[in-house]
């Protein structure tokens, strides 16, 4: 099933629930969604890597503004943000740990034969391709940094 069924599926189910967080997560997906597939002047669909980049977009987007609310001390601003995230997050395939990424990038590091800074872009283009949706960029970035320093 796509995406965009899945949605579209979700929000009757939101709209019968009278779930309004839920909604309007799933339309701020509906809509991104359309935007991504009518950017390119085509009706092809999206792939699903697309589709997982599109949707860990849009929680870092609601996760950065939960963090601003919270720093400017206005919970009532940030806890809608974070439901917003629980119910994004859903549609994405299950995160590592922290311990399970740095795994995988440390086999990367040993088999290209990197070492120092200088080789971070080489092993972070080849962790962000191997790990794919299951981690975020942050993530990658901190321990290929800890673990060639």
């Amino acid at each position: 099933m796509s995406l965009q069924t899945q949605i579209m599926d979700e929000i009757k189910t939101a709209m019968k629930a009278k779930d309004t967080v839920a909604l309007e997560s799933l339309r701020a997906i509906k809509s991104e969604l359309l935007l991504a597939s009518t950017a390119s002047g085509s009706n092809e669909d999206l792939s699903e890597d697309e589709e997982i980049k599109l949707l860990q977009r849009l929680v870092k987007t609601r996760k950065e503004s939960a963090r601003i609310f919270t720093e400017q001390n206005r919970p009532d601003l940030a806890e809608p943000e974070l439901a917003q995230v629980a119910v994004i997050e859903k549609f994405l395939p299950a995160q590592l740990s922290e311990e399970e990424v740095e795994a995988v990038i440390a086999k990367i590091i040993a088999e290209t034969g990197a070492s120092g800074i200088a080789s971070m872009g080489k092993v972070m283009g080849l962790a962000s391709a191997q790990l794919g949706g299951t981690a975020e960029g942050k993530t990658i970035s901190t321990i290929v940094k800890k673990l060639l320093s």
